[in-house]
């Protein structure tokens, strides 16, 4: 007999990706002062990266120290400086000295737990939203814009955008980005992060229909519900990410950021107009992923109905058979059977005909 413990292992099903959890916000010294900076140091390296453009002109340094900063501020009229990871608070310290920086906005930006603002302080604008991840898990990350006068400084969790588009509009020299100020390419990344929102959601909505012909087909399997949740789920983080940001981006849109021209407000009526859209799609889809789980409950349900009246039907009808097979097994002197040989038979005809009256009289009344 071969030894169990030498047979190969059963293939386990390929397990779903979870949803990682969010890290609470890092814990800051109690008392601490405002503006304190503590960083989470499970977070990605800070890299920076830094594009100058203007005048016809595109420099771009990748990574970017310190005195590249400077020169490009000097040399061009916009500068763009990306920054991904907050591990290291001393980079982030620096770059808050260089461009005048709020101390309390970077802590804000630290939290990764905040909402969606927008704050004016004076001499920049601090901007606070979610960016969407395309993992299958649709996670958000925090970024951070701060807009001043010729520099836009932008902070994200970890490697990875949507903004390859904005940077090739920078590169191309006879585009109205390359000529426009930083306010604009402030514009143009809100209006990236929000697009990016879209494709997303439309990947659950076909996910929806998808379950829905399953539901309406009665074809669903045991993990429809485990996987109608997860879509809800998905929905509703999306809803909390964006939610706060129709607010922030409507403020801007009535002046109250100085650091926005009024030739940029109709872009940025038009990034509002699209969140009010994205807002209504997971509304909508929401509203159905509930409704398919009601209607799949409904199907379960029914089924089974189905299931107990078949089964309550077949009990019924032997109810009298097993009474006659009682009565009728317990051989009195009298039986049929001792005396006639057409005992049993007729015994038997006597049952099937009690039981075809009884599937007759049920089909009637609509039982069946």
């Amino acid at each position: 007999m071969e030894d169990p413990s030498n047979l190969p292992e059963p293939e386990r099903p390929p397990a779903r990706p979870r949803r990682r959890r969010r890290r609470p916000r890092p814990a800051t010294p109690v008392g601490a002062s405002p503006g304190t900076l503590h960083a989470d140091p499970e977070a990605p390296p800070t890299t920076v990266a830094a594009i100058g453009y203007g005048h016809g002109a595109l420099v771009e340094r990748r990574p970017a120290s310190l005195a590249d900063l400077v020169a490009l501020r000097q040399t061009c009229p916009n500068v763009w400086v990306d920054v991904t990871g907050f591990r290291d608070v001393a980079v982030l310290q620096q770059l808050g000295e260089q461009f005048g920086l709020h101390r309390l906005a970077l802590e804000d930006l630290l939290n990764v737990q905040q909402r969606a603002k927008v704050e004016d302080f004076g001499e920049h604008a601090f901007l606070l939203l979610r960016m969407i991840d395309h993992s299958p898990t649709h996670e958000t990350e925090q970024f951070g814009v701060f807009v001043g006068p010729g520099f836009v400084v932008t902070f994200q969790e970890r490697p990875g955008d949507c903004f390859g588009l904005v940077r090739k509009r920078l590169a191309d020299p006879a585009g109205q980005m390359a000529r426009r100020g930083s306010d604009y390419l402030a514009y143009a990344l809100l209006d990236a992060v929000v697009d990016a929102y879209f494709p997303v959601v439309e990947g659950l909505d076909r996910r929806l229909d998808e379950i829905e012909e399953s539901v309406l087909a009665g074809t669903t399997g045991s993990g429809v519900v485990q996987e109608l949740h997860g879509v809800r789920r998905s929905l509703l983080e999306l809803r909390r990410a964006v939610w706060p940001l129709r607010e922030a981006i409507s403020s801007l849109v009535r002046g109250e950021g100085r650091h926005f021209s009024a030739d940029v407000r109709p872009y940025l009526r038009d990034v509002h107009d699209h969140v009010v859209q994205l807002l209504d799609l997971l509304e909508n889809y929401r509203e159905l992923g509930g409704s398919l789980l009601e209607l799949h409950l409904s199907n379960v349900n029914y089924r089974l109905n189905e299931v107990m009246k078949f089964l309550t039907i077949i009990a019924t009808i032997f109810i009298p058979l097993t009474f006659l097979v009682g009565v009728y097994g317990m051989n009195f002197q009298w039986m049929p059977e001792l005396r006639v040989w057409w005992g049993y038979p007729a015994c038997l005809l006597l049952m099937a005909g009690i039981a075809g009256f009884m599937l007759w009289w049920f089909r009637r009344r609509g039982w069946l």
